[in-house]
Order: C-alpha cells, then sequence, then structure tokens
C-alpha cells in the first residue's frame, strides 16, 4: 500500500497573486510545503499538481516531482487528474496536502494516515473510505468565526457534521467545564483511498453542501464515512501577503 501526497498549487488568488513562487526566505513556498511533508514518515512520494507553467519550472527546479493538469473548480478534482494516470491499487492512500501550508507538522500527515488505517478497528465498523482532522481551537481563533469549519465527532471517531456555524449548541454552559473541549474545528486536510477519490469527484454536488459551500458534506450526504483524527493544530495558513510575512519572519526567526 502506497501513500502518495498530492499538493494542488494554483498560480492565481484574490487576496495573493502567485503565492507558490512567493520566495522571500530563498526559497518558493510551494517548496517549504513539499519539503515539510516528505518528513511525514508514512509519505512514500510527494508530487505536486499544477496548471501552471512557472510552478511547473519552479518545482522542477528544486528538485520537486509535478504534474501538469487541465483547468479544474478544485483541488480534489485536480489530484484526481493525477492518480488516474499514476499506477497503484484501490487501497492506496492519497493526501490532499493544502499548497499554503508550510508549517503543517508531519506529525498530523502521520496521524491523518494512521487515522484511516485504523479506522475499521477502531471503530468496529466498515472501513471508511477517507479521514479528517480535528483539533481544538486555538486562543487567538474566535469559534463563531464562519471562516473557520466547525464539525462534530461520533464516539465512534467518525464525522457526524461540518459547518460554517457554531456546533454543537451548548444549552446548558454550566454544564460544561472546558467549551475547547467540545467545539472542534476542522483544519483542511484529507486522505482518500485511492477508489474513493475516484468516485468522490464524480458524485453530484448536494443540497448542503451547496448551502454551507463545504465539499465535504457530499461526502456524508451521499451515505460515505470519514474518519476523524483528534489532534492539536495550532499553524494557520498563508491567505495574505501579511499571513505570508509572518511566516517569513517566522522562518528566519528559526533558520537564523
Amino acid at each position: 500500500m502506497s501513500v502518495i501526497a498530492l499538493i494542488p498549487a494554483r498560480y492565481g488568488s484574490t487576496r495573493f497573486p502567485g503565492k507558490p513562487l512567493a520566495a522571500d526566505t530563498g526559497r518558493p513556498l510551494i517548496q517549504h510545503v513539499v519539503e515539510q511533508t516528505r518528513q511525514a514518515a508514512a509519505v512514500s512520494r510527494v508530487i505536486v499538481a499544477t496548471d501552471d507553467a512557472r510552478i511547473e519550472q519552479a518545482v522542477r527546479a528544486f528538485g520537486g516531482e509535478v504534474f501538469m493538469t487541465g483547468e479544474h473548480p478544485n483541488g480534489a478534482c485536480r489530484i484526481a487528474e493525477v492518480v488516474r494516470n499514476l499506477p497503484g491499487g484501490d487501497d492506496d492512500i492519497i493526501l490532499n496536502i493544502q499548497g499554503d501550508e508550510p508549517e503543517t507538522p508531519p506529525a498530523l500527515i502521520d496521524a491523518l494516515i494512521d487515522a484511516l488505517r485504523r479506522d475499521p478497528d477502531v471503530s468496529g465498523l466498515p472501513g471508511a473510505p477517507m479521514a479528517t482532522l480535528a483539533s481544538s481551537f486555538a486562543d487567538d481563533e474566535d469559534p463563531a468565526d464562519p471562516n473557520i469549519v466547525k464539525l462534530v465527532v461520533s464516539q465512534h471517531n467518525r464525522a457526524l457534521y461540518f459547518s460554517r456555524s457554531l456546533i454543537p449548541f451548548v444549552r446548558d454552559p454550566a454544564e460544561v467545564e472546558d467549551r475547547k473541549s467540545v467545539v472542534l474545528k476542522h483544519p483542511g486536510l484529507y486522505a482518500y483511498r485511492r477508489w474513493f477519490l475516484l468516485k468522490y469527484v464524480t458524485l453530484p454536488a448536494t443540497p448542503l453542501e451547496q448551502l454551507e459551500k463545504l465539499e465535504q458534506l457530499r461526502v456524508l450526504e451521499h451515505g460515505y464515512s470519514i474518519a476523524v483524527a483528534r489532534v492539536d493544530v495550532r499553524h494557520h495558513g498563508i491567505d495574505t501577503p501579511e499571513q505570508y510575512a509572518e511566516f517569513v519572519r517566522r522562518w528566519r526567526a528559526g533558520n537564523g
């Protein structure tokens, strides 16, 4: 069983055009993501998936593996094109790694892979075809922020629902000693069985998915399960030039 990490990367960004190639550290941002992902013990291969020749050239320049795709509406469809062209078995694990999160701890990636592999033993149910992460909120994050996705998890560590709203609703706050242990955020990291990734991108969009604008709800609405690894996520993605500048400062402080 192979574990292949796919990193979808596009040049265009409303808030930060050319983000994957920003190189104030002396390396393009996409290189940081590739190098961080390679440190995960369970990952056997890392591939950048892009439709932009500038990104392709940058990845090849630092010795990374890259696959040129056509245009796609989202990252899942982009990595599915790559997977269709790779040899492998149905139970190979495919990771969808965010191309703007250069500080994802490798241990989180390994935890995600482990959750998918161990799911049937932990839940006692037929194995889930995909997995994701859940974490408590950092002190500087607002659980009510609709830009931070929340999720609720079953006793079998399966996702019950994802929402931009604050869930679950705590009717009697006095009965909850630590609200942070109840309200969980959803970091955008996914692991798929190869067969399911190729199935998922063919599934029709669903009502709740369209209401919340959360594609993972399509999985639940079509009756599939998502295994969840509970982890502690404190790193942030990079959406703006200001956030990138903060990353550069942290990187220089740790590598000066």
